[in-house]
């Protein structure tokens, strides 16, 4: 359910934890952590610098930092500004006028499905993330695994 960008994103996050206090951590150094391209994570970033949930320092020495402790920021806090999961209202079978009172065949189904995946992502912290124990795992392993309820 949460796409690759998505998952570079929490994973990028969790890389911040467990940094010195204050500790700027550059975009080369997160990328190798969790497998993703290095220009492709600092793009990346920028949104999240946005929605402040990263400060970011330019030149030499800049990088990255949590702008919140990770305890704070839930993985809707962050995926939302590149998925826009709160936006999944529409009909599963793209019919216009699907509703409560005139549901398609899945209706029901979506609508719980939908509920409980934003329901686990504003429940589910980036500091759990980063006590699961992923560094080192590289791409195709880790979170995105478990998100995708594939076993390591």
């Amino acid at each position: 359910m949460i796409s690759r960008t998505g998952r570079h994103a929490v994973l990028a996050l969790a890389a911040m934890v467990n940094r010195p206090r204050g500790g700027i951590v550059g975009a080369g150094v997160i990328a190798r952590e969790i497998g993703a391209p290095r220009n492709y994570l600092g793009k990346l970033l920028r949104p999240l610098t946005r929605e402040r949930l990263v400060h970011s320092k330019k030149g030499k020495g800049g990088g990255f930092r949590l702008a919140r402790p990770a305890g704070e920021i839930t993985l809707f806090d962050v995926v939302e500004p590149i998925e826009h999961a709160s936006r999944w209202e529409g009909c599963f079978l793209g019919r216009k006028n699907c509703s409560g009172s005139a549901p398609c065949a899945l209706h029901g189904r979506w609508k719980e499905l939908r509920n409980a995946y934003l329901r686990f992502l504003k429940s589910t912290t980036v500091a759990d993330v980063a006590r699961e124990g992923w560094r080192g795992q590289g791409e195709g392993s880790g979170l995105g695994d478990k998100l995708h309820g594939r076993k390591k």
